[in-house]
């Protein structure tokens, strides 16, 4: 890596400062690029009232906005590593990396760096033309998944739909399914994106209600149940999609022979695995894809988010030529899926990937954060699950909502995320410093003394 070690002494206390200093690496290999760190010293006064800087933002925000997000009242304006700063100078800890978009950083130079050079020469040309990016990131992806071909689009829904697409026309053109028969199994509980086919198999009634009527050919079981699965695939059946683990429902993390049993049932009955690695994938839970952890290739993977660094929006569906091969030029297509700005960037995130280290650090921080949250149960926590870097924390309601804790880690200079009432999520950078993983760990326990004792 090209990325030189950073890290800085910043007092904790001290958010609305941003300056740094030169120190020591973190630990994981003096190469990997590393955000501010703060010292064990201080402790952060809680915030009491918005600052009217921020209350101005949220209100033209909400004024000109449509209201399909419920934020928390923070307003950033900078980032570098895993930390942010608002507009009113105050640091954060983002422990929620935008729904592991931000895997790598805010802000990584090596992604910057490769980002700023293309912006210089072209940044656009549709898929009319060849461009000289293009190639080499579907070459690298295809070679990190152990694939052959790359379908790339933009966002992680398009990809999802793209998957959709590509496991139909299989269906028809290999398998022999009749025309407007095929199939796909799906599982409860699924979070694939919000476009009109993707909600139209979602069991989350925000996600539906009254965005009717629905996209037919879904059949939706149990997560975490292969053996509803079997039960459910019929002479139609041209997929099963799966996130390996469920990130929206609450990092639900199915049992461990629940994916190698859907991969032999798939072979099986001659139906395409199709994993939504989305948030899953590029590194979060300690490994390439989640399905390394269970020892499972699926058919297709569908990938977004950290693939385009934070920087861009980047997807692709990454699939052998025997399936991927089925479209025909004018079947699908996107104006900027494979642009070369978003191409520079995702072979630059491949190549971040590509040495190991970036799965290396979440699995052994992933290892460091689980132990620690797991010793908050019975103290205002109630469940913990997660993989890696990645954690969803059951909150006990008596104390109070998802929502709730996650204002006063707000208060307290944290940023994550609530989901489904009394659950909220931790998924801070894969390259947070360990020191400040464990001060985030300390906060959400003062967090839940407070509330115990309220």
């Amino acid at each position: 890596m090209s990325a030189s070690p950073r890290t800085a002494a910043t007092d904790r206390s001290s958010s609305q400062s941003a300056a740094n200093s030169e120190g020591p690496g973190s630990g994981f290999g003096g190469h990997l690029w590393a955000e501010p760190g703060r010292s064990e010293s201080a402790e952060r006064s809680p915030k009491t009232e918005v600052d009217p800087s921020v209350a101005a933002a949220i209100a033209l925000e909400e004024q000109h906005a449509a209201h399909n997000y419920h934020p928390l009242e923070v307003v950033v304006s900078h980032g570098e590593g895993a930390w942010v700063t608002d507009i009113t100078g105050r640091r954060y800890l983002d422990c929620l990396a935008a729904y592991s978009a931000v895997n790598f950083g805010h802000g990584h130079p090596v992604l910057v760096d490769a980002a700023r050079a293309q912006l210089d020469r072209i940044t656009l040309t549709s898929r009319a033309f060849h461009n000289d990016q293009l190639g080499p990131f579907v070459a690298a992806l295809a070679a990190l998944a152990g694939k052959d071909m790359v379908l790339p689009m933009n966002t992680g829904a398009e990809a999802v739909e793209s998957g959709i697409k590509v496991a139909r026309a299989w269906g028809y053109r290999v398998k022999g399914v009749p025309a407007n028969r095929a199939n796909i199994i799906v599982a409860d509980g699924n979070f694939h994106g919000r476009t009109t086919t993707i909600i139209s198999f979602s069991s989350d009634p925000d996600a539906c209600n009254d965005f009717g009527p629905f996209t037919p050919g879904f059949v939706s079981v149990p997560y975490g149940d292969a053996n509803a699965i079997e039960a459910a695939i019929d002479e139609n059946t041209v997929a099963v999609l799966l996130e390996p683990i469920q990130g929206e429902a609450g990092i639900i993390v199915p049992p461990a022979e629940y994916l190698p049993a859907v991969r032999e049932l798939t072979r099986k009955h001659n139906v395409l695995f199709i994993a939504d690695e989305i948030q899953s994938g590029l590194g979060r839970t300690g490994a390439t894809f989640q399905c390394d952890n269970v020892g499972v290739v699926p058919d297709l993977y569908l990938l977004g988010k950290a693939l385009g660094g934070g920087i861009v929006t980047v997807s692709a569906v990454v699939g052998d030529a025997d399936i991927l091969g089925v479209l025909k030029p004018g079947e699908h297509g996107s104006t900027f899926g494979g642009n070369p700005l978003a191409s520079a960037v995702g072979l630059a995130v491949v190549g971040l990937l590509s040495t190991g280290e970036y799965q290396e650090r979440a699995r052994v921080l992933g290892e460091r954060l689980h132990s620690r949250l797991r010793r908050l149960i019975g103290g205002g926590v109630v469940a913990v699950r997660g993989v890696g870097l990645w954690a969803g924390i059951d909150i006990d309601p008596a104390l109070g909502t998802g929502r709730e804790v996650c204002e006063l880690l707000l208060e307290r200079g944290i940023l994550a995320k609530d989901t489904h009432g009394s659950t909220i999520r931790l998924a801070p950078p894969l390259v947070v410093e360990p020191e400040d993983l464990d001060w985030a760990v300390d906060e959400l326990e003062a967090v839940l003394k407070s509330l115990r004792l309220s």
